[in-house]
């Protein structure tokens, strides 16, 4: 029965982590795309306002390019932070459960 139970955690793990970079794919998805329709229509709006057609449109969609890559990283590097504290926490579970038996 405890053989049963250990080979189903790995794959439950493996699962709970698929999940996981799943949902940091589809964040920094959804964070890049709204930091370009921000600007897209800002930029819009602002050419429009000021009479300056195309370029602020260009340099605030440009300009959104490096924002959207440092959110990205920063989205990555809280994943990867809280992925190895969860790891962290399944090897000490395991060790404590192995010195229980």
């Amino acid at each position: 029965m405890t053989e049963d139970n250990n080979r189903q955690k790995p794959a439950e793990a493996f699962t709970a982590a698929n999940f996981k970079l799943t949902a940091v794919a589809g964040q920094v998805g959804c964070v890049t795309l709204v930091i370009v329709f921000i600007a897209l229509f800002l930029g819009i709006y602002l050419d429009r306002l000021l009479g300056t057609k195309p370029v602020l449109l260009i340099i605030l969609v440009l300009g959104s390019a490096p924002i959207a890559l440092y959110l990205t990283y920063k989205i990555a590097i809280n994943a990867v932070r809280e992925a190895s504290a969860l790891a962290t926490k399944q090897k000490d579970d395991q060790q404590n459960t192995r010195e229980e038996t």
